[in-house]
């Protein structure tokens, strides 16, 4: 049989019909992306990582998501919603975690990452102060790429998942406070803030950051005298400016805090955990002295707390008394206005989930971005935050350590 005859610059038919060898065309991005939204079953959790809103803006761009049936019910959203905005409602749990990106609010249950699929990527808060060497092993044993969403960073350095909770929690602990303080809950029986004649309430506030400026603001307008603490003159000269008033502040000192203690209606625990440690600011023998029926509300108990009295409380139990005082250690007080919550993090989650998408994957947006890097504790089998490895005396690697690895 003669063989055919192709000239010289022509592709032959069955070249023009088979792939021929080339060089590997660089990713462009624009992947589709498989998101899933379990419901939340931790600490009362009322709030859920995306919004409708937010879920129809993710299919519009062709992701695909997934929502287990009644995850925005607490924070009423219904699954109609979640269905018209483009999401598949899942009615087997075990089937949302097998998408390749979980998103939730809450850190998986033991039950929860047996559901997780090896090599896939899980974004939620992390809660350092209540986590175990057990949880860090259970994920590297199913490589999962984890990312705390706290410790995610914005492009100057900033916290967004933490300022706007802060933001949320500050303006919610005088509403706390208000309510414990009140005869119908068996408090002191006096009115937060001040009214002409009646010698205003007394407010402390251990930190200086987000929190504290919300709580401070909140306090002034209903009249509260307040006094705040923080061991950086940059952060209590900053809130000074940001309340717009001369209030009392100082640094950290033990006689003078023990002093204020002893006469605060309402003391504010708002110190932020550094380098993976909490710091007790506030003694047990303080404590002891305060007033009676008076109130700690510890804001920052879910990285461990900085009242030595403080032990982690829920939504259904909020408060317990300790020397006669009554302590709230509720670790999510965002969870309270679940709704608001709700929107807050979708404008967080939303823009990064379509970053990662035009980046092409997780793993390349962790290497991309080092602001996104900083959320990241495990990958590939590995603990990567040296802190959370000094803290629970397990083995880390540097995340930088992988680049080499991807090429």
């Amino acid at each position: 049989m003669a063989k055919s005859f192709t000239p010289p610059g022509k592709p032959s038919e069955q070249e023009s019909i088979y792939p021929q060898e080339s060089l590997l065309k660089v990713q462009e991005g624009g992947n589709s992306l498989f998101i899933g939204i379990p419901k939340e079953v931790s600490l009362q959790e009322n709030r859920v990582s995306l919004s409708p809103e937010s879920v129809g803006l993710l299919t519009a761009n062709g992701h695909s998501v997934v929502v287990e049936t009644g995850a925005g019910v607490k924070a009423k959203f219904s699954d109609r919603e979640y269905s018209e905005a483009g999401a598949k409602i899942i009615y087997d749990k075990e089937e949302v975690f097998k998408s390749d990106i979980v998103l939730k609010i809450e850190p998986p249950t033991p039950e929860e990452i047996e559901f997780l699929v090896p090599g896939k990527t899980l974004i939620s808060a992390l809660q350092i102060g209540s986590q175990t060497a057990e949880y860090l092993q259970a994920l590297n044993q199913k490589r999962i790429s984890s990312i705390a969403f706290e410790q995610i960073e914005d492009k100057v350095g900033g916290l967004p998942v933490v300022r706007a909770m802060s933001e949320i929690a500050g303006s919610a602990v005088m509403l706390i406070a208000a309510e414990y303080l009140n005869s119908v809950s068996q408090g002191k029986g006096i009115i937060l803030g001040g009214i002409t004649g009646v010698p205003p309430t007394k407010v402390v506030i251990l930190g200086a950051g987000t929190v504290a400026e919300y709580a401070g603001r909140a306090a002034l307008g209903l009249g509260a005298q307040i006094q705040i603490f923080d061991n950086h003159i940059y952060k209590l000269r900053r809130i000074k400016h940001a309340l717009g008033q001369q209030i009392y502040t100082s640094t950290i000192d033990a006689a003078t805090l023990s002093s204020s203690l002893k006469n605060a209606d309402v003391v504010i625990g708002a110190i932020r955990a550094e380098k993976g440690r909490n710091r007790v600011i506030v003694t047990e023998e303080m404590v002891s002295s305060m007033k009676a029926e008076s109130i700690i509300i510890d804001v920052s108990i879910d990285q461990g707390g900085c009242v030595e009295t403080s032990e982690i409380t829920t939504h259904k139990e909020p408060v317990f008394k300790k020397y006669d005082v009554i302590h709230y250690c509720v670790p999510n007080i965002a969870s309270r206005v679940a709704h608001t919550a709700t929107n807050a993090f979708s404008h967080i989650f939303t823009p990064i989930l379509l970053q990662i998408a035009d980046v092409g994957s997780v793993e390349d947006m962790i290497f991309a971005n080092r602001w996104f890097m900083k959320g990241v504790y495990t990958f590939k089998g590995n603990l990567t935050n040296a802190d959370i490895g000094r803290k629970f005396q397990m083995k880390c690697k540097d995340l930088s350590l992988f680049i080499g690895t991807r090429f």
